[in-house]
């Protein structure tokens, strides 16, 4: 699903149901280590020299989020072993587990 611009939207929902669509977005335990990476890293927000929204390939984007849950899975102890990915794509959904490792 995408927005009017065919551009892709994630969903957000809260404890009481709501909805909400994004760019991008993160819940969880981790979400206080995680999102404030993702607003410098995605949107560019809170840098001295920002160019703009960051323009990712897929491939940066996941390692970008995997990157983020391993330094969360470091700091949170709430934050578990692995990630599932949910790759969304015009071609369909795929599905990937990220193991994470505690050091």
């Amino acid at each position: 699903m995408g927005d009017a611009e065919g551009n892709g939207v994630v969903y957000s929902y809260d404890a009481v149901g709501c909805t909400e669509p994004l760019n991008y977005g993160c819940t969880g335990s981790g979400n206080a280590l995680i999102e404030p990476l993702l607003d410098n890293q995605v949107v560019r927000e809170h840098q001295s020299k920002a160019g703009g929204p960051a323009d990712l390939t897929k491939e940066e984007a996941l390692d970008l989020i995997k990157d983020a849950f391993s330094s969360a899975c470091e700091r949170d102890i709430y934050t578990g072993d692995s990630v599932e990915l949910f790759i969304i794509t015009k071609d369909g959904v795929q599905k990937e587990v990220f193991q994470m490792t505690r050091h």
